[in-house]
């Protein structure tokens, strides 16, 4: 096996174990909706601390249903991830292509001299004295 399939292996252990440990260990059996998000979470202390809060502006769009509002969540998810999959394919890309050039480079010009006599005559013209040799 190697070392990189290894990694991806623990990788994707530790996420499934990310996503089951809390469910596993019972964490917030206490509360009424367990898994909420962190803004339910934070209006809930406000309210404890301070009953007459008044919030300082209202949001632009309040969605009609929680599964409309997951369902956003979840697209701004997918765009997020394509955004970061597409940069990183970018890069790597980039980063063979340039490692590619780098090899045929060394390649072309690792030849022997007779190989290269022969290619360099048949390029023309030799840059400084106009010889092609």
């Amino acid at each position: 096996m190697s070392r990189n399939t290894k990694i991806n292996a623990l990788l994707l252990l530790l996420v499934a174990a990310l996503a089951v440990l809390p469910l596993a260990l019972g964490l917030g059996d206490h509360k009424e909706e367990p898994f909420t998000g962190a803004d339910a979470e934070a209006e809930t202390a406000i309210t404890e601390l301070q009953p007459d809060y008044e919030p300082w502006f209202s949001p632009l769009y309040e969605p009609p249903s929680g599964e409309i509002e997951s369902a956003l969540f979840a697209l701004q998810a997918a765009l997020g991830a394509g955004v970061l999959a597409y940069y990183f394919g970018l890069r790597r890309g980039r980063r063979q292509g340039a490692a590619r050039a780098a090899a045929e480079t060394a390649g072309s010009a690792g030849g022997s001299d007779a190989a290269g006599a022969a290619g360099a005559s048949e390029a023309g013209p030799g840059p400084i004295d106009g010889t092609g040799a």
